[in-house]
């Protein structure tokens, strides 16, 4: 995993996310997701092309069950996108990179 990637759980999340000076696009995950699995490698990408506009982080739905819960994060892979510790887009499932950056390019 790159090191441009966080990983946050209950006590880190709200923290981390609201402390956060640019927009935040956090990955809802599980280690038997398939689908979590095929978009990893585009997150990091995305995390180090766009590093400094946007901060990626990782949320493990199994162990954060609080912050899962309290975004109603039903099916996974899900990204939520917060800016100034909001959410501001939720994008559900496995998407092309061009597809996840032309829906979060209004954030960057």
């Amino acid at each position: 995993m790159s090191g441009k990637i966080v990983q946050l759980d209950d006590a880190t999340f709200d923290e981390h996310v609201k402390a956060s000076e640019v927009p935040v696009l956090v990955d809802f995950w599980a280690e038997w997701c398939g689908p979590c699995k095929v978009i990893a490698p585009i997150l990091e990408e995305i995390a180090e092309e766009h590093a400094g506009k946007i901060s990626v982080a990782k949320l493990n739905v199994d162990d954060s069950l609080d912050v899962t819960r309290r975004y109603d994060v039903m099916s996974i892979p899900t990204l939520l996108l917060f800016k100034d510790g909001e959410a501001k887009a939720r994008l559900v499932g496995a998407k092309p990179k061009a597809q996840l950056l032309q829906e979060i390019s209004a954030y960057l």
